[in-house]
């Protein structure tokens, strides 16, 4: 635009126009310096990222079928409205005249994405009571955008499609689960031998990592509990523990990535300052993690960056030629939160993966016997 201002000027207005941009410039820098000023900081003049954050939300991670890429705020408070009120009439008690439940479940259509969550958690027969759960209650906003999808690159707000290597690669492993598996609540869909061992077991199922990714990277919403992540900040190193699934991931800066021999579940990260914002850069995962059917030469880049005094913006980019053609991106905030970090109790061997490993005996030896009376 200044451009084309000057070059329609004479001598005379191109002096005016550079006196009314320098004006403009340095009236434009008093209000960042303010706003910089205004971040916490920590000693070493970086950023005050320290706090524990509510990462639960309304906005899914890829964009639902039908949705614009943004809502207006009188569509958002309505679908806000309407699910709080679902929720609310979830946890009123039940009615002691109720009727029996329909034979096989309720397999009734969902009409909402939480609601449709749920009903693949629990299955037709249902799963966690509202007691349990802890889900978000709005959608992301983002520079005033109430987003409709957590990724935001592609533009359909969806994760590329796996290419031929990627596809390939998925239909030969589906019998060793990844770290953002689900729980199947049938046996009989999952591979032959699923529930043979232990090790066969999803990692969140094991105790091993968080559910959906929860642990990082990326750090996503799990949508049912447990969203709460905690920052620990010092100059050397910055820690961020996932309340899912007692996660920590520990960020070392201006450091070198570990030799490529040495790999780990949730990568090696290694982090430096851009500015005001937290570069992350995370290589070097070992090959049982593979997020959304990904290589072990998986590359994050998350950016953290604080917005104001109670929220972070919170980036990543993921990249592996041998999964997708293309890198792709998501953002969404981390509002901070007064709420406590509790312990989650799971370890690796804990008594619900043996009852689901005896369940599976139980359901084989029932299905021999009733082949044995035909």
């Amino acid at each position: 635009m200044w451009n084309r201002f000057i070059s329609r000027t004479s001598a005379v207005g191109m002096a005016l126009a550079w006196i009314s941009l320098t004006a403009l410039l340095m009236a434009g820098q008093a209000p960042q310096s303010a706003a910089k000023s205004a971040v916490p900081r920590m000693p070493d003049g970086h950023p005050d990222l320290q706090g524990i954050y509510d990462l639960a939300t309304m906005t899914p991670l890829e964009r639902l079928p039908g949705h614009p890429p943004f809502l207006t705020k009188e569509k958002a408070e309505a679908l806000e409205k309407a699910e709080a009120e679902r929720r609310a009439k979830d946890d009123q008690p039940s009615r002691a005249d109720r009727p029996a439940p329909p034979v096989g479940g309720d397999t009734s259509a969902p009409k909402s994405f939480f609601e449709a969550l749920e009903k693949a958690g629990g299955g037709a027969v249902g799963g966690y009571n509202r007691y349990w759960l802890s889900q978000g209650s709005a959608y992301t906003v983002v520079d005033g955008q109430i987003r409709t999808s957590i990724v935001v690159d592609p533009p359909d707000g969806h994760v590329p499609p796996y290419n031929a290597a990627g596809r390939k690669r998925r239909a030969a492993a589906r019998a060793t689960p990844a770290s953002d598996a689900g729980e199947s609540q049938d046996r009989t869909a999952e591979p032959p031998g699923a529930f043979d061992n232990p090790e066969q077991r999803p990692l969140g199922e094991r105790c091993l990592l968080g559910f959906g990714s929860t642990s990082g990277p990326p750090a996503l919403p799990d949508y049912f509990y447990n969203d709460l992540h905690q920052i620990v900040q010092t100059p050397d190193s910055i820690m961020i523990l996932s309340e899912m699934v007692h996660d920590a991931r520990i960020v070392r800066m201006n450091a070198q990535h570990l030799p490529k021999n040495i790999r780990r579940w949730m990568g090696d990260s290694v982090g430096h300052w851009e500015g005001d914002t937290l570069v992350v850069d995370t290589a070097n995962f070992n090959n049982k993690t593979r997020y959304r059917g990904s290589t072990e030469n998986l590359h994050v880049i998350e950016r953290l960056t604080r917005i104001d005094d109670k929220t972070l913006l919170y980036r990543f980019t993921l990249e592996d030629p041998d999964t997708w053609d293309r890198p792709w991106t998501g953002e969404y905030t981390w509002p901070a939160t007064d709420k406590p970090i509790y312990e989650y109790v799971c370890h690796e061997g804990n008594y619900a993966l043996g009852d689901v490993l005896r369940g599976a005996r139980r359901q084989e030896a029932e299905e021999a016997a009733a082949k044995a009376k035909k």
